[in-house]
């Protein structure tokens, strides 16, 4: 898995948009720019990934209840 994020964010650097689709919220997170929450099909919180890495809402309910910040 990391091999794979690193090479996610090596072609980002380059200039190249992603979209990364992942249930690993919080590695996600920690690699990405901007992210969107999705439950149910619904978009449920959309910010900046620092921010919502953070988030203590976001912590509790998809990255197991422990916030980085």
């Amino acid at each position: 898995l990391s091999q794979v994020l690193a090479l996610i964010q090596e072609v980002n650097s380059q200039g190249v948009t992603i979209l990364l689709v992942d249930q690993n919220a919080r590695k996600s997170l920690q690699i990405a720019d901007y992210a969107y929450v999705i439950q149910q099909g619904r978009i449920v919180k959309q910010g900046q990934a620092c921010d919502l890495l953070n988030d203590p809402a976001v912590a509790d309910a998809y990255l197991g209840g422990c916030s980085t910040g």
